[in-house]
């Protein structure tokens, strides 16, 4: 026997409050990476989706597959090679060959990327806090974590690790 296909199913409803959290997320995820992103081209000349690149090697020491960094970007999944190649060409990051698989390609973090991101750190980190925690209580916080978190694993199998980031297995 087959079952029906997900479509097939009959329609959901979802209550008004909970469409209500779905659209308040979506608009203030907007509107926080739009300042982000406004912010960080204004002060440092560096696109949001090139500092999520740097933090995501500098997390992983450095250097990564390109494959396990599309994994952890957040901002730039499609198109990934192509902002890896402009990064390159600026000189704030290198691609090697992998030795043990001729397909594969690594993506490091160059001593200017490595200065570049840490210039452009404060000035993220001060958006994140002007533009995001500082509207918030520890209370909502603490809620905003345990739901997001609640989602991350049903839909990923992934939770946050200990630094917040959203790749380590729960």
């Amino acid at each position: 026997m087959s079952s029906a296909p997900a479509s097939a199913a009959a329609p959901v409803r979802v209550s008004a409050d909970r469409l209500d959290a779905w659209r308040a997320f979506l608009r203030a995820h907007a509107a926080v990476v739009g300042a982000l992103e406004t912010e960080l081209e204004a002060e440092r000349e560096l696109p949001l989706p090139w500092y999520d690149v740097l933090v995501s090697l500098s997390d992983a020491g450095g250097r990564l597959r390109m494959q396990d960094l599309a994994d952890r970007v957040l901002f730039s999944r499609s198109g990934l090679t192509r902002l890896v190649d402009r990064m390159a060409t600026a000189g704030l990051v290198e691609r090697e060959r992998c030795e043990d698989d001729r397909r594969g390609t690594f993506a490091v973090l160059t001593r200017t990327g490595t200065a570049r991101l840490r210039e452009a750190a404060g000035v993220h980190l001060r958006g994140i806090h002007d533009h995001f925690t500082s509207h918030l209580s520890d209370a909502d916080v603490a809620a905003l974590v345990g739901a997001l978190e609640k989602v991350l694993v049903a839909e990923t199998g992934t939770g946050l690790d200990a630094r917040g980031r959203g790749w380590e297995k729960s």
